[in-house]
């Protein structure tokens, strides 16, 4: 690959390039871009085929690799803190996670985690396994994208104060290709993120030995007919994989219905990321209690 290349994943897929990054031993920075259309087609190399031309804009993901191992991976949209990487591991609480993401707000992760680590907050084993977690989660995403430009900046590396993992490659790329299957069937089963939940008003035996886990219960906690599934994977930093997996399971699970959002043409933030407190004792909240007591 030359020092700078350019593209978009209709041309190499995520794969792919993991593929040549791999092969290489590649050391950089793949920046991944919003298309914007230039309003141009290209024509392909048959010479009929054409597709309309695209060219980066606002940049939405970037995924570092050091030696042609995955090292780094940040996605535009989501908070990149390590408090809230911690607290999305189930690592932190909300309490926690809050208090500590307002007063460390412009720590750095090296300097943060020596603070949590010394505190007792969280272990070494803590902060490493929940970095890794979270930029697997991101590149596992980034196989659903396909017509996104990219640019792989060869030699480039994340600022020196972020807390970077070596990741082997070829097992990313085995569980990319798997996911990629996953994900067509979540596509299929749930197209459309701009739908809301809501709690059904008698989930009856479905309810029964129900076990929830930190991430389906950080997900039920946003569930109201007022916040689309688009805006719950926002609030709990989550990617649109993960949330099409949870929601997929609570819909099979009967827990959730998916309706039309209250108000589809003015999109609201969830209620909690406002602060405000949620009407006592609405249906969502017997229903929790309901779960939280079996």
């Amino acid at each position: 690959m030359a020092r700078q290349l350019r593209g978009t994943l209709q041309d190499l897929h995520t794969t792919q390039l993991l593929h040549l990054i791999n092969l290489a031993k590649k050391t950089g920075t793949l920046k991944l871009y919003e298309g914007v259309p230039t309003g141009k087609d290209l024509i392909m190399g048959d010479g009929e085929t054409r597709r309309p031309e695209v060219v980066p804009g606002k940049e939405r993901a970037r995924v570092s690799f050091r030696e042609g191992k995955l090292i780094f991976a940040q996605m535009g949209g989501q908070d990149p803190h390590l408090a809230t990487v911690l607290h999305k591991a189930g690592k932190l609480n909300d309490q926690q996670h809050r208090v500590i993401r307002e007063r460390a707000a412009k720590a750095s992760d090296k300097a943060l985690a020596l603070l949590l680590i010394n505190a007792n907050y969280v272990t070494q084993m803590d902060v490493v396994q929940s970095i890794k977690q979270n930029t697997l989660d991101i590149v596992y995403d980034l196989v659903s994208w396909n017509f996104e430009p990219f640019i792989f900046e060869e030699g480039e590396q994340p600022p020196p104060d972020r807390i970077t993992v070596p990741i082997d490659l070829e097992n990313v790329i085995i569980q990319c290709t798997i996911r990629m299957r996953e994900l067509d069937h979540l596509a299929k089963e749930l197209p459309n993120l701009d739908f809301a939940l809501r709690f059904p008003e008698a989930p009856g035996e479905k309810l029964k030995g129900i076990q929830l886990g930190v991430e389906e219960w950080r997900v039920v906690s946003f569930i109201n007919p007022k916040n689309s599934i688009r805006q719950i994977a926002r609030a709990c930093n989550m990617t649109d994989m993960e949330i099409r997996r949870i929601v997929y399971a609570l819909l099979n699970a009967g827990l959730v219905e998916l309706v039309k959002p209250v108000d589809a043409s003015r999109p609201k933030t969830p209620t909690r990321m406002l602060g405000a407190t949620p009407p006592q004792r609405t249906v969502v909240t017997k229903l929790i209690d309901r779960i939280k007591n079996l």
